[in-house]
């Protein structure tokens, strides 16, 4: 996947990046994608519960926080604006966004859709009933997902190790994993990048974050592709 981004982009394109208050791993990965004709524009969106466990209180909060953020980014010629939460795109029920706000969870479907991909292995840090609402959400979209892993962590995301997300990789069936056309790291809050080329040099098939999926998303408006 890492290598989509070897090629020039065909123009310069900005994008709001509408974050949660707690994320430190989106601006760190993003960064190190090498998107020469991208400028990303920051806000960061604090809920009203103040809280940064994933729960609906946290993904009602988000949303409602988006338009602000949104607004403050008003004076920048944005051509695209993405709320940087994958499980806001899926939990709850479709989220009520500001007009033109996609999720990160969008930007995973249209990755996936891109590669033509309908069998994916999933791996989140998230608790296990997000992570089976996550496997829904992608069913219903047209992606079957034939094995799940998750660490069952609610907050601290940033803080999760390497090793941990290898270890949650060989949780996977092997036998799921070879069936699928995809491997999908869920979550924008953990970093998941430096593990991405070792293990599609190691399985021989794409492996999509969701930090990775935001940057292909930069990457085709860039190029010309509608989004």
């Amino acid at each position: 996947m890492l290598s989509a981004f070897d090629r020039t982009a065909a123009r310069l394109v900005r994008v709001g990046l509408l974050l949660p208050w707690a994320n430190v791993a989106v601006e760190t990965e993003l960064g190190r994608l090498g998107l020469t004709n991208t400028v990303f524009h920051h806000a960061r969106l604090v809920p009203a519960s103040r809280t940064t466990a994933v729960d609906s209180s946290f993904w009602h909060g988000l949303r409602a926080a988006s338009a602000d953020a949104l607004n403050s980014l008003s004076h920048v010629p944005l051509d695209a604006a993405i709320l940087a939460c994958t499980s806001a795109g899926f939990s709850d029920g479709r989220p009520d966004l500001p007009s033109g706000v996609v999720t990160a969870f969008d930007a995973l479907l249209a990755a996936l859709a891109a590669l033509h991909v309908s069998r994916v292995v999933l791996a989140t840090p998230y608790p296990t009933s997000v992570t089976e609402a996550e496997s829904a959400a992608l069913a219903k979209a047209g992606v079957e997902v034939l094995a799940l892993a998750s660490l069952g962590l609610d907050d601290g995301y940033p803080d999760v190790t390497l090793d941990q997300v290898h270890g949650l990789l060989e949780q996977l069936p092997a036998s799921a994993v070879r069936s699928a056309d995809a491997v999908v790291l869920s979550c924008t809050g953990w970093h998941t990048l430096p593990v991405v080329k070792e293990f599609e040099h190691r399985l021989g098939k794409p492996v999509l974050s969701s930090n990775l999926a935001m940057g292909l998303l930069a990457a085709r408006i860039s190029a010309g592709v509608a989004l």
